[in-house]
């Protein structure tokens, strides 16, 4: 038995579609102009909420932790991470931004108009029913 989407089903999908992958041109343009590739960014960006266990990078990611070594070797080499032993296990190494790691992806993040624009538009009423679907899509409480 073959499965049918409705119309309106397949429309929403295809705009979803659309929307994530302008956003991802959008930050792959936006990491360029910080000399990053787009897998640098995300990790700095992951970095900036505080030190992460590189393995943990890495299922973020959804990646092997092999990748995030050397995205980390590249940023640590601009001096926009570093790495740390975690002081609760010594065994764990935490990869961390520095400041000058938190000021280039906030700034990064600050560049990104194709969502911020067009969310503009809508009232703060439409931005939280927006927010709060999308949240129940990914089978998270509003």
């Amino acid at each position: 038995m073959t499965s049918r989407i409705d119309p309106l089903t397949l429309e929403v999908v295809e705009l979803i579609g659309t929307i994530v992958a302008r956003y991802h041109q959008e930050y792959e343009e936006a990491a360029a102009k910080h000399s990053l590739t787009g897998a640098q960014a995300r990790v700095l960006g992951l970095l900036s909420g505080g030190p992460t266990p590189m393995r943990r990078l890495a299922q973020q990611l959804k990646c092997e932790p092999s990748n995030v070594t050397g995205i980390v070797d590249r940023l640590e080499s601009r001096g926009l991470a570093e790495r740390r032993l975690d002081p609760a296990d010594r065994r764990v190494k935490l990869a961390a931004a520095t400041e000058a790691g938190r000021e280039t992806s906030e700034r990064l993040r600050g560049s990104l108009d194709f969502a911020r624009e067009p969310l503009a538009e809508l009232s703060d009423e439409e931005r939280t029913v927006l927010r709060d679907l999308l949240k129940r899509m990914l089978g998270v409480a509003p």
